[in-house]
């Protein structure tokens, strides 16, 4: 398979407030605009991380939606984990998390099922789309029916864009990716998968669960880390 690459780096946040007033503190920027997800009952805001080697590399940081809270249509659970008890109940208790990553792949439902001949579900590829000042932003994102992310956020989610992907509309922001690292007990199998998808320029050993993603910013070098989460 072609190589997929890092997508986006994905920060869950119990308020798109609290994730804003974060990146400020923590990394000195104000993130961008973003946009609404009807399918999830979420938003965003982004900011453009993007090196020579994470070529269109982004950073979400995610809220669900207070003026929409619903996904539609229903659904058991949203993407990346955030129905889960325990994922809610840390954000809320230690602020937003670096909890997910998402990769990009050229062809989603043969990823797919490379991941599936593993005996891995990634989910199914669900259409999703939201207005831009741009015009109309559409992509494929494999989400579980229940929303999990699997191995404790390790594996990643996959998508596939349309026409326009999104950091051609993002300002450059001070702050870019220097590196991906991921730690699994199960770091065998997380390698045959990202073997499976052809994910490069990220990082894997055996140990505890943790994603650490290093960025440069205005503050200097910034490890955030999942740490099991």
């Amino acid at each position: 398979m072609t190589n997929s690459r890092i997508d986006h780096l994905v920060i869950i946040a119990a308020s798109l407030a609290d994730g804003v007033a974060w990146c400020e503190a923590t990394m000195g920027v104000t993130p961008a605009p973003g946009g609404e997800h009807a399918l999830m009952g979420t938003h965003n805001r982004l900011m453009r991380i993007a090196t020579v080697n994470y070529p269109r590399a982004y950073f979400e940081i995610i809220a669900i939606n207070p003026a929409r809270p619903q996904p539609q249509p229903a659904r058991t659970g949203r993407w990346f984990d955030m129905d889960n008890a325990a994922l809610q109940e840390r954000v809320a208790r230690d602020g937003p998390q670096l909890a997910h990553y998402v990769v990009n792949v050229p062809d989603v439902a043969a990823a797919c099922k490379s991941l599936a001949d593993l005996g891995l579900d990634r989910g199914r590829a669900l259409k999703a789309s939201r207005m831009t000042p741009r015009g109309l932003l559409e992509w494929q994102i494999t989400v579980r029916d229940d929303g999990q992310r699997l191995f404790d956020g390790a594996l990643p989610t996959l998508i596939e864009w349309g026409d326009v992907h999104p950091i051609a509309a993002l300002p450059e922001s001070g702050i870019t990716l220097q590196s991906m690292a991921v730690r699994h007990p199960r770091a065998a199998e997380l390698s045959a998968a990202h073997e499976a998808i052809g994910l490069v320029d990220v990082g894997l050993s055996q140990g505890p669960a943790n994603l650490a993603a290093t960025l440069r910013t205005p503050r200097g070098l910034v490890t955030l880390e999942s740490r099991g989460l």
